[in-house]
């Protein structure tokens, strides 16, 4: 086996490792004193690999299909609250066309939302309604639009006093979108970045520049991760590199699905994804 494969299984298996460690800390497994208690994060890891497996094998077989060299996926674990920092791919050669682009860009967060949406449900269904505890401080996960409304839809009505309490698919799910609606912020070469590009050709490094400063506001006055994430998008560059055939237009099927991907960033956009109560 060469070297590059054995990375990305390597980086996979960490971040299973992590992410199966995060998900039973989560039920409350003390791993430390019976390290078989570990088994209790599978619901939560295998939901969230699935996610981002479908996500970026999305663009992977996008990419070969308009015949871009990329790499297979790189997982990044983490020791966070979600066990890991996603996952990408590398494109090693110019993509050909607006239409390839917005294919590529695409694909991923589509398809990783609507995996996000079946996990999101399947989670709420065997989620709890509790009272909530009044002792010591809580961390407290923000709602995206969707997720307010499959909650409604799947739990109901949550009595005053009560909270949910997500299962651990649920919380993948939540994950789910939050990771759908980072990847869709139009910068860059974000997959949102992509899909601007291929709509708005250069005029798109202007948008871009000007996210990178709403997200630095937002993280002043909302929530001090955005700041993060906006010097992150700033290093990394707000410019797209260009397509190699420019003049050949965005036909109208790609154009609707770049609207869709900009009503799934309305919908899994969470303003304030974490605080403390």
């Amino acid at each position: 086996m060469n070297k590059l494969p054995l990375m990305h299984i390597v980086l996979f298996l960490l971040t299973f490792a992590s992410t199966l460690t995060v998900g039973a800390l989560h039920q409350g497994a003390d791993i430390m004193a019976d390290p078989r208690l570990i088994i209790k994060g599978l619901p939560f890891s295998l939901t969230l690999l699935g996610i981002l497996l479908v996500h970026e094998f999305s663009h992977y077989f996008m990419s070969r299909k308009h015949g871009v060299d990329s790499s297979l996926p790189y997982f990044i674990p983490a020791p966070t609250l979600f066990g890991t920092l996603g996952a990408f791919i590398t494109m090693r050669s110019r993509i050909t066309t607006r239409n390839a682009l917005m294919d590529i860009g695409s694909s991923g967060p589509i398809a990783g939302f609507l995996a996000s949406v079946i996990a999101a449900v399947v989670g709420l269904i065997y989620s709890d309604v509790r009272a909530v505890s009044s002792s010591g401080e809580t961390i407290i996960l923000g709602d995206s639009l969707l997720f307010f409304l499959l909650t409604k839809l799947v739990i109901g009505q949550v009595p005053e006093g009560s909270d949910v309490y997500l299962h651990p698919v649920a919380f993948a799910g939540w994950i789910g979108f939050f990771v759908t609606s980072l990847n869709l912020i139009p910068v860059g070469q974000l997959d949102g970045g992509h899909i601007a590009y291929a709509i708005l050709g250069e005029r798109h490094r202007v948008i871009s520049r000007l996210l990178i400063g709403l997200l630095l506001i937002l993280g002043v006055f909302l929530f001090a991760g955005w700041a993060v994430w906006a010097i992150l998008l700033f290093f990394l560059g707000s410019k797209h590199p260009p397509i190699l055939y420019p003049e050949i237009p965005l036909d109208p099927v790609r154009k609707v699905v770049g609207l869709i991907a900009f009503i799934v960033f309305i919908f899994t956009f969470i303003p304030v994804p974490v605080f403390i109560q």
